[in-house]
């Protein structure tokens, strides 16, 4: 329907558009993961900052304290429980780490998805159309286990309100965004990792 790939390429505008503008960002998110087999989904929530260029973090406060803090492509996840921080790198990332690329890179979307209209009813708050998100044969390892993304967007601001993960393997990862705060200047230590000598 050539009516709804419009639609589709003007959310995609306004949504780049956004990201480009915004040097700085903090949200409140709640995650939601429907594993395959399991009736009940498993659900987190925390916090994410993310700073230009490529800084971002994303804090679990809930079930249990984990920090996730990327740097262009290096990434540490610190676990307090376990005294721990494994250090890796974002493009070899498991994909439930794929919305840490996409926040990063939301102002380059085509490069890395073909991007179509959702099917079914496809409209998300105020009759946005949902973008579906289908990654390119060239794209990192962290999207190559997903089949497609579905993305919703705030009305009136396009910042990113819902992104839904489908993997491969049946998996779905639903996180959403409230409270989407940009350019108030988020401090450079909140992306420093500290940690006691013990960990």
């Amino acid at each position: 329907d050539e009516q709804a790939r419009k639609e589709v390429r003007e959310v995609v505008r306004h949504l780049q558009a956004r990201y480009e503008k915004t040097k700085d960002l903090q949200a409140d998110f709640t995650q939601k993961t429907l594993i395959e087999g399991f009736e009940r989904p498993v659900t987190s929530s925390g916090k994410v900052y993310i700073k230009k260029p490529g800084r971002l973090r994303w804090s679990y406060l809930s079930p249990a304290a984990e920090d996730i803090y990327v740097n262009r492509d290096d990434v540490k996840v610190y676990v307090p429980e376990h005294k721990q921080v494994l250090i890796g790198k974002l493009t070899q990332m498991a994909s439930s780490k794929a919305p840490l690329e996409l926040l990063q890179g939301a102002a380059r979307l085509d490069e890395s998805f073909e991007i179509e209209p959702t099917p079914g009813k496809g409209k998300g708050l105020g009759g946005i159309r949902l973008l579906t998100l289908i990654p390119k044969q060239n794209g990192s390892e962290s999207v190559r286990t997903l089949q497609r993304i579905v993305l919703e967007v705030y009305p009136k601001t396009y910042f990113i309100r819902t992104v839904s993960l489908y993997e491969l393997s049946g998996n779905v990862s639903t996180f959403e965004f409230s409270a989407p705060q940009a350019n108030v200047g988020v401090n450079d230590e909140l992306f420093e990792l500290k940690v006691s000598p013990d960990v």
